[in-house]
């Protein structure tokens, strides 16, 4: 081989790495900011605002379960590398929260929605007195939480603020409509029959919202992790026989195993409904994005509880 032609291969070997190294670098410039988010509710809401100033990279799968699911060591590396995470907070992210913790030591930024709302304390069970996380259940506390991220996902580095500010504008606007929805659907239930049967405590702020009472939960205390002792279900028995409650709601991230043993237990007519609460599901599964889920819910809870 001659010289010219070693030197000549050479430059093309040297070339070409460069050249890969740019194509590299073109490719991670081209993606854009990183928002992680941990819950599908959230990660729904935020692509919402966002549209496609930025990557989201919502953690939590569709059909999972907020309080325990995990994420792969390829996810967690990218947290600790987002422009942004975005979290729920008030202890439902139990199976995620080390990793939470270790994007802040890095000094990554988040937002926790549970900062910017007013919070209920559960009033029951094991949990008592503890935060209740399932703030989404109410449209209105939704809204405070969309206008407290709006300002902060217009600061991330490459987001075009006046793009988000305005898909903000927007989503605002159906958030109200959604919220208008549900309380004259709900105002249309007698106040005496706006009872509520769940197979854990997620209806707290709902119940707030639309004035319904929590007759009681299967599982006594805030999270899925929990497990009913048998003076539980007796109480609950209690609870459903004394009240008169005909449906009993389940949902769909929880098995509904225990909610139909007690319906069968009560030994009256209760009807068992699956409701969409604690996780969107896949595009044909019932409850794809935020908005879709909470009207879904509406109407069941509505006809499960009407005359």
């Amino acid at each position: 081989m001659s010289e010219f032609f070693r030197r000549a291969v050479a430059g093309c070997s040297a070339a070409a790495i460069v050249i890969a190294g740019l194509s590299a670098c073109s490719t991670a410039a081209d993606e854009g900011p990183l928002i992680a988010v941990s819950t599908n509710i959230l990660g729904d809401v935020v692509e919402e605002l966002v549209g496609g100033e930025a990557s989201v990279m919502t953690l939590m799968k569709p059909n999972a379960d907020p309080h325990s699911f995990e994420v792969s060591a390829r996810e967690a590396g990218r947290m600790r590398a987002a422009d942004l995470i975005v979290s729920n907070g008030l202890g439902l992210e139990e199976g995620l929260q080390q990793h939470l913790d270790a994007a802040a030591a890095d000094g990554v930024e988040q937002f926790i929605a549970g900062d910017a709302i007013d919070v209920l304390a559960y009033g029951q069970g094991d949990a008592a007195g503890m935060p209740d996380p399932h703030f989404w259940t109410d449209p209105a506390r939704m809204i405070d939480v969309v206008r407290a991220l709006t300002p902060v996902l217009a600061e991330v580095d490459g987001i075009d603020e006046g793009a988000v500010r305005e898909r903000s504008r927007a989503y605002l606007s159906r958030l109200e409509e959604l919220d208008a929805e549900m309380a004259e659907a709900f105002g249309a239930i007698p106040p005496q029959q706006r009872a509520l049967v769940t197979n854990h405590h997620v209806f707290g702020y709902l119940a707030q919202r639309f004035d319904f009472r929590v007759v009681g939960t299967v599982i006594p205390g805030g999270t899925t992790l929990a497990a009913p002792s048998a003076s539980d279900l007796a109480d609950l028995v209690d609870a459903v026989e004394s009240t008169g409650v005909r449906t009993i709601f389940a949902e769909s991230s929880s098995p509904d195993r225990l909610v139909r043993a007690l319906a069968d237990e009560a030994d009256v007519h209760v009807e068992v409904v699956e409701l969409f609460t604690e996780s969107l599901t896949e595009a044909g599964g019932g409850a794809p994005d935020y908005l879709t889920m909470m009207r879904v819910n509406t109407q069941r809870i509505a006809t499960g509880l009407s005359p």
